[in-house]
């Protein structure tokens, strides 16, 4: 719809904060319609996907993918086998274990960063925090890439991320608003459950005494004044802010706004995700990426209600892991075998992975504590090949012994899995060009196809 005709009745500054309003939430998002996202699914480049399964605070490798059975770094828990002959992960991830010929475990990650924050911000952009460079999200930099330019769906959708710890790691950097996440779920955590609203997005409908004719009226005015504004005061931002407005207007009337709407949604199918915000997220993953959405984060952050580093397990490490991976494994399981029953499985590549791992000594307090020298990360779907593992730290777990892999080279194997060139170009605020990822990084080519 045009907004740019003459305008028509009279618009209060009340109402106008109000149309303001809804520019914000745009802002962070792009806009929706179910037709469009049909049309973009015959685009080979629009249908694939990338799911992030964030793992907030850094989970233990030891106990989840990368087992140590017979040494004392090994502690309680017991390997078990998978369906891959040779190939073992912890006992808590049975499901998974099934699914293993769809897994690439990454057991050589090598790092330097054990502080949160930066560490956060180095697996999430590629890059270190540092000068004036204001490095973009992965999610931001893929849904560039894949996105649609006439589509109305958004194109990088972050469901109840922990963002506290490292703000500037989840948002779109350089590349500005238009790449911003659209940011749901955050307060599902507060009540320990995803209810049947837990992912709603805010400020879609009128306001009830607010006819639908009137609101075209306003929104022809608001248009008016914008383009006048951008006459006199040409550049990115007054383009950028029009271009917010524009899309938030086609959000709010799209139907394409129902796939938030997990009641639609067999009661077994959600029941199997798990009856909370990780796994209802990765339904509402699965959900978006099928209409058209490229990229998907879903944080896994606590089993008990709270939006934290629930995978930083200083103390009581093996009870807190237990919770987390009955969560994990129904959730990440599921949206495998879903995603595989709708033939999207090998479009979508999904990434689990937190900032480092764990220590494989065990501390006094019965925890792990951070561990940057040598961890895992695993890749399912989207093509790679699973039912591998790549590298080996040893009977101990303490360092890296065949095959590290640094971050800027897991990035580049997604980046590629994707269906993209690493040695994209992107140009900086200053005007410095800055590649997706480093370009000294190595794609892991054993997972490629």
């Amino acid at each position: 719809m045009d907004y740019s005709s003459s305008p028509a009745g009279r618009v209060t500054r009340r109402q106008m904060l109000r149309l303001a309003s809804w520019g914000a939430l745009a802002g962070s998002a792009s806009g929706w319609i179910e037709n469009l996202a049909a049309k973009a699914a015959t685009d080979p480049r629009r249908r694939k996907a990338c799911i992030l399964l964030w793992m907030s605070g850094g989970p233990s490798q030891i106990d989840t993918f990368d087992p140590k059975p017979g040494h004392e770094n090994g502690g309680p828990f017991k390997p078990i086998s998978t369906s891959v002959p040779g190939m073992q992960i912890g006992e808590h991830l049975p499901r998974l274990a099934r699914e293993a010929n769809e897994l690439a475990i990454i057991r050589g990650m090598s790092t330097k960063e054990g502080d949160h924050s930066r560490a956060t911000y180095v697996l999430r952009t590629g890059y270190l925090p540092q000068g004036s460079v204001r490095y973009p999200a992965l999610g931001s930099l893929i849904s560039k890439e894949l996105e649609d330019d006439s589509a109305e769906l958004p194109g990088f959708v972050s469901v109840a991320p922990y963002r506290a710890i490292s703000p500037g790691a989840f948002g779109s950097g350089f590349l500005g608003p238009r790449y911003a996440p659209l940011v749901v779920g955050e307060r599902s955590y507060g009540a320990g459950k995803a209810g049947s609203r837990a992912f709603h997005v805010d400020d879609l409908e009128l306001p009830p005494d607010v006819p639908r004719d009137r609101a075209d009226d306003r929104l022809k005015l608001l248009q008016s004044f914008a383009r006048d504004f951008r006459e006199t005061r040409p550049g990115v931002s007054p383009e950028s802010h029009n271009d917010a407005y524009t899309r938030a207007v086609r959000m709010m009337r799209s139907p394409a706004a129902k796939a938030f709407e997990l009641d639609e949604e067999p009661a077994a199918l959600r029941d199997a995700y798990g009856r909370n915000p990780f796994g209802q997220g990765c339904l509402l993953a699965r959900r978006l990426v099928e209409r058209g959405v490229p990229f998907v984060e879903v944080t896994l952050s606590s089993v008990d209600g709270r939006n934290s580093l629930g995978w930083d397990t200083h103390a009581q490490n093996f009870d807190a892991v237990k919770g987390l991976c009955g969560v994990l494994d129904a959730g990440w399981s599921t949206l495998i075998s879903d995603l595989r029953s709708r033939g999207r499985l090998d479009d979508t590549l999904i990434v689990w992975m937190g900032e480092f791992g764990r220590t494989p000594k065990i501390n006094e307090s019965a925890g792990r504590d951070h561990f940057p020298n040598a961890w895992s990360t695993v890749l399912s779907g989207g093509k790679i090949h699973g039912g591998r593992v790549i590298g080996d730290t040893g009977a101990d777990g303490m360092e890296v012994r065949d095959r590290p892999v640094a971050v800027p080279d897991l990035l580049a194997t997604i980046v590629k899995a994707l269906g993209l060139d690493p040695m994209t170009q992107n140009t900086a605020e200053d005007g410095r060009p800055i590649r997706l990822v480093d370009p000294k990084a190595k794609p892991i080519a054993e997972l490629l196809g």
